[in-house]
């Protein structure tokens, strides 16, 4: 899961912080952001124990008491270990790409290791991203759903309730999807604070029922996991898709490394969230062992009555920024996608001017509202949502793990067998829970598969089409050299002024300079070929984004370079260009925007109805001027027909 809401203060920015040592201000600093990443990572994961156990213990029908609790909190424990700990927190936090994480990050890293574009390693990457979104959908609507469902067993209230609680958890998420185009910046300072309250809750419950029960301790021993598998294979492989539960939002560990960095994370994780999220789920276990009926909602029934509403409110907080971080997250990794070029140019706000990461992308707010809420409809209550979650997930960590010995053998330049023994203890028991989550295709997981396989296809269409687009343009055009020489022996009417002009190919001339001379019949006195590209890194440092050439006293070419996670900006790195001697004054400048109108033919380099989705995409793109931060009034847009 990405997410992009960073809540670390700058420096200096509290005259307390300014008084104090160094060496206070960075352990202020890191717990700060500690602080933050128990809020943000954890926020997925921290929600599990409303459903998980419930789920999980729901497939133990005709087992003994004793078996089915001993083992579910076995696997619970291990799953947690194996899968959090080492093999994300140990091991693929390592990978990260000048520290940015999330498939895309990894996918570009591993590109860059291998030293060209692979279309294995482009594929993986798409289809992490693409599951990424069914995720970002089940989140929200599961883990508010299950908050609540909650009411229900509020002293006083019983069923009288469950009528309600649909709508309630609709009204919740619309509110939550309606304030994201106000940024989040404001409310997540308080994402910290709140929950690790909720973490210290979850431990206070559980210790409680431990106290009363302490051989659920037991459990701890993987032969109590081991004995349920061998009671009955088959619940034992449906067991253990709802356990995969627990471990869903590991991949936030990674994806989040950017905004909080490895060390307050991995503090994070074995300080609070694991040692928290341990005690509630053993003290579940215990509540079981104590009252078989209790596995029906051990969750809520573990409450005691007095703390009932008080927790259940907290409850609701925690589930809504659990949702607000992978809908943040949502936003993060489509930036990331469009300047990969793996979706159409979107329209990406920025919603804070001075936290990094804050950005709001109307569209996909819009789908994902949309999204949940047909899910919340379609499928009633969070145990049918449970059937539908884990297998989207379980195939983003998989092709972690595939990336992972990609950059293991070539950017680490490991050994065969190193990269192996790194790596396949880690995809077996990813395969392991990806297999016993295929059970629950039929019951719902088709939902996030058929959203991913959805994505996958208009990810490699736009993808695929823009460098068909790319070739055909390059063919049917001129040489911008040529075009240049034919200036200088046939010199066109000069006007004042600077023309900008953008494309995608700088070897070749812009569709616009060409009308531009074919229509008008001028030339410009200064004339800029401008380049935006995107590079296999997260951010592009000032010093190394320009590189300016002169061609001749009129021409200029200038490459600008944006790293995946930034927002373009031309008219900033226009500015740039001052120290190298070209000055522009945005008032004497014009920019010409070529835009393409793309014909479908049959027996072109795609199939005819791929043709017809690029087409659509393509009409359905951002404007560049909005994409770019171009000044509006100082756009010239002139037109050419592509037949693919």
């Amino acid at each position: 899961m990405l997410s992009s809401t960073s809540p670390a203060v700058p420096a200096g920015s509290d005259p307390v912080q300014a008084a104090m040592p160094r060496s206070g201000k960075r352990r202020s600093g890191f717990w700060l952001l500690t602080l933050g990443s128990v809020g943000v990572v954890f926020g997925d994961i921290g929600t599990s124990p409303l459903y998980a156990m419930r789920e999980a213990l729901a497939h133990t029908t005709g087992m003994p008491t004793s078996m089915a609790a001993l083992g579910v909190v076995s696997l619970v424990f291990w799953a947690l270990t194996l899968v959090v700990t080492i093999k994300y927190l140990v091991v693929v936090l390592r990978a990260d790409n000048k520290g940015e994480g999330g498939t895309l990050a990894m996918m570009a890293l591993a590109q860059h290791a291998v030293g060209r574009r692979t279309w294995l390693v482009f594929l993986l990457g798409v289809i992490g991203a693409a599951l990424f979104y069914g995720d970002g959908l089940i989140t929200p609507a599961i883990s508010v759903l299950s908050a609540a469902e909650g009411v229900v067993d509020a002293p006083g209230v019983g069923e009288a309730f469950r009528p309600f609680v649909l709508p309630t958890a609709a009204l919740i998420l619309v509110a939550l999807f309606m304030v994201q185009s106000r940024g989040t910046a404001s409310v997540g300072r308080f994402f910290g604070p709140v929950t690790l309250v909720w973490f210290l809750v979850l431990a206070a419950m559980g210790l409680a029922q431990i106290v009363r029960e302490p051989a659920i301790l037991m459990g701890l021993n993987p032969i109590h996991g081991v004995s349920l598998f061998a009671h009955n294979w088959l619940l034992g492989a449906a067991v253990l898709g709802s356990v995969f539960l627990v471990v869903t939002g590991a991949e936030a560990l990674y994806a989040d490394i950017g905004h909080f960095g490895k060390g307050p994370i991995r503090t994070a994780w074995l300080t609070v969230a694991f040692p928290c999220l341990m005690l509630n789920y053993l003290g579940q276990g215990a509540l079981v062992l104590q009252d078989p009926a209790a596995a029906e909602n051990p969750f809520f029934r573990m409450i005691p009555p007095f703390a009932y509403w008080p927790v259940l409110a907290l409850t609701t907080a925690a589930t809504v920024i659990a949702s607000q971080a992978v809908i943040t997250g949502a936003f993060s990794i489509t930036q990331q996608a469009v300047q990969l070029n793996l979706l159409p140019r979107m329209n990406i706000r920025r919603t804070s001017e001075t936290v990094a990461g804050q950005i709001y992308v109307p569209a996909i707010n819009t789908l994902l509202m949309v999204g949940v809420l047909a899910l919340l409809f379609m499928f009633r209550n969070s145990s049918n949502l449970a059937a539908a979650y884990g297998i989207a997930i379980t195939a983003t960590m998989v092709i972690t793990v595939l990336l992972l010995f990609i950059i293991a053998r070539r950017s680490w330049r490991w050994p065969l067998l190193g990269a192996l023994a790194l790596c396949a203890p880690f995809l077996l028991v990813d395969l392991v829970f990806f297999g016993a989550n295929t059970f629950k295709i039929v019951q719902g997981g088709w939902f996030p598969v058929a959203l991913g396989a959805g994505l996958i296809l208009i990810m490699w269409t736009w993808s695929h089409g823009t460098r068909v687009l790319s070739e055909k343009t390059r063919r049917d055009s001129v040489p911008l050299a040529d075009l240049i020489e034919t200036l200088r022996v046939h010199p066109p009417h000069r006007t004042e002024g600077t023309a900008i002009f953008l494309t995608s190919d700088p070897e070749i001339a812009p569709v616009a300079l060409i009308h531009n001379l074919k229509h008008n019949r001028v030339l410009h006195q200064r004339n800029v070929i401008l380049t935006a590209r995107t590079e296999d890194r997260p951010y592009v440092a000032d010093a190394e984004r320009l590189q300016l050439r002169r061609l001749n006293e009129s021409f200029w070419a200038l490459t600008v370079r944006y790293g995946f996670m930034e927002s373009p900006d031309l008219p900033r790195a226009l500015a740039l260009c001052t120290p190298e001697g070209l000055a522009f004054d945005m008032m004497a400048t014009s920019f010409f925007v070529g835009r393409r109108t793309v014909v479908a033919t049959p027996g072109g380099a795609m199939p005819l109805w791929q043709d017809k989705l690029f087409i659509f995409l393509m009409r359905n793109a951002a404007n560049p001027v909005d994409f770019f931060r171009i000044p509006p009034g100082r756009v010239v847009e002139m037109g050419a027909q592509v037949v693919v």
